[in-house]
């Protein structure tokens, strides 16, 4: 099987494109290097969690919306209420979707999760990212966590509160994939 140069050179995880005239550098990006846990561990690795949260709930929340607005008639009045029966089945389309919009890009030797709902951080001239592979399993696996950690019910309620709060509910908290760890201070006897 025969590759154009372009392809080969993708598939190669580089690319480059010529330099143009002027003093300017020419472009080049490279794929992410993930190291054997981002490789080969069955479960999303702690340094991309908290991003892995908040597509979840990005996810969760725009499903529950999309589940809504098909309900609404110009004369319904206020925002649809969904029954137990279709919020269930809608979170549970929400995991089983095929998560495949979402990649890992490395900007500054910094890795993030990108895709649909996740903020895209430091904007790099050009970048690879990485789709595929290992990512929809474990996006998948982690929308199950949370639905089995905190329930259609209370995942339900929160997104009536707004999209934000679905993302507070399964990435805040004590003990949330997005909590910062604070400073650990001594204080002297």
């Amino acid at each position: 099987m025969r590759l154009s140069l372009p392809l080969l050179l993708l598939l190669q995880g580089a690319w480059a494109i010529p330099e143009s005239s002027g003093d300017r550098a020419p472009l080049t990006a490279t794929a992410p290097k993930l190291d054997d846990e981002e490789i080969y561990s069955a479960h999303m690795p702690a340094h991309l969690r908290c991003d892995a949260c908040r597509a979840v709930a990005y996810q969760m929340w725009r499903y529950l919306s999309e589940a809504e607005a098909k309900l609404h008639t110009p004369d319904s009045g206020g925002r649809p209420e969904l029954s137990e029966s279709v919020y269930t089945d809608v979170l549970d389309q929400s995991c089983s979707q095929s998560w495949q919009e979402y990649g890992v890009r490395e900007v500054n030797q910094e890795k993030h999760l990108i895709g649909p709902g996740l903020s895209q951080g430091p904007q790099p001239t050009i970048s690879v990212m990485i789709t595929g592979g290992p990512w929809p399993v474990r996006l998948s696996r982690t929308c199950l966590h949370y639905l089995g950690e905190f329930g259609e019910d209370q995942i339900y309620e929160v997104h009536r509160q707004g999209q934000g709060a679905v993302e507070a509910l399964l990435c805040g908290g004590a003990r949330g994939a997005c909590l910062e760890e604070a400073p650990v201070t001594r204080e002297e006897l």
